[in-house]
């Protein structure tokens, strides 16, 4: 049963938004992923601001159709989904939490760089199937812009890791 809107706050917002996943990589919610930016009460309406994780993120619609269908369902009939920018989405922003997942999903989390790209992008990747660091970049472009394509010499996998952004 929906909630009244006056009874709802921003926290129960943003825990509602905590079961919204990443439509391609289910396992992970937008909140855990960084993309959840802000939320916000504006009187009756529910303002959300998010940042995709590349400008042309093919999960944007999708990803603003369940925020508002998630925050419909308690309740609040307006929801505006903005999108900003600026700053730019980073990896960093990804939760603890949701690095754990993505390798237990099989996708290898980027590493940490505090804004060292270009040694993070080189760096071999751990494989979230076996653990060994005996990897390969097979490929820059992976199914996703934010993906590259790695192969573990150990285990003879071939195994996705976020880019380092």
């Amino acid at each position: 049963m929906a909630r009244p809107a006056d009874q709802l706050t921003v926290q129960r917002i943003w825990d509602a938004l905590e079961d919204v996943k990443d439509p391609e990589i289910p396992v992970v919610s937008l909140v855990e992923m960084g993309i959840v930016r802000d939320v916000r009460l504006e009187g009756d309406r529910a303002v959300v601001t998010i940042t995709p994780t590349f400008v042309g993120c093919p999960a944007l619609i999708p990803m603003r159709e369940e925020i508002v269908a998630r925050i419909q369902r308690m309740g609040i009939a307006e929801v505006d989904v903005r999108t900003s920018l600026n700053p730019p989405w980073t990896t960093e922003w990804i939760s603890a939490s949701a690095r754990a997942k993505l390798k237990s999903f099989g996708l290898a989390p980027p590493p940490r760089h505090t804004g060292t790209f270009d040694i993070a992008l080189i760096e071999m990747a751990t494989c979230p199937h076996c653990g060994a660091t005996d990897t390969v970049l097979d490929s820059l472009f992976g199914p996703t812009p934010c993906r590259a394509m790695y192969y573990c010499n150990t285990c003879q996998q071939s195994f996705e890791r976020f880019k380092p952004l």
